[in-house]
């Protein structure tokens, strides 16, 4: 089993924006658990979703998979898909497998919900 805590913003176009925060390990075990609630959020709730994966110390191939399926929603609504607040220890998963390439991934959640790539953040 898997904790989600999820809010919901309103970004300045209007729009609602679901921000799920997982918390402990998306693997094999969890990531169907967190697949469901990403698909019931887009399809329900909001074309627009924000992973705060600041709580997950370990992710494997199944969570990936989850997170890609979750982009994947997003794709087809034409709503949107980001990731925030990687953990250290998740962050190698990310970079290994070049995922870091394909998510949109913001250092802060406040920076996903406003949606400032990361090539633009000064350092």
């Amino acid at each position: 089993m898997i904790h989600i805590e999820q809010k919901s913003y309103t970004s300045q176009d209007g729009n609602t924006v679901i921000v799920l925060t997982p918390t402990g390990r998306l693997d094999i075990t969890t990531a169907w658990q967190f697949r469901l609630k990403l698909q019931e959020c887009i399809s329900k709730l909001s074309h627009h979703v924000v992973v705060n994966l600041s709580q997950v110390n370990f992710i494997d191939s199944s969570g990936l998979t989850s997170l890609v399926a979750g982009m994947r929603d997003a794709d087809k609504v034409k709503g949107s898909f980001r990731i925030c607040n990687v953990h250290p220890e998740a962050k190698l998963v990310f970079e290994v497998t070049m995922m870091d390439t394909v998510f949109e991934i913001f250092e802060t959640e406040e920076e996903a919900l406003e949606g400032v790539p990361r090539n633009i953040i000064a350092s």
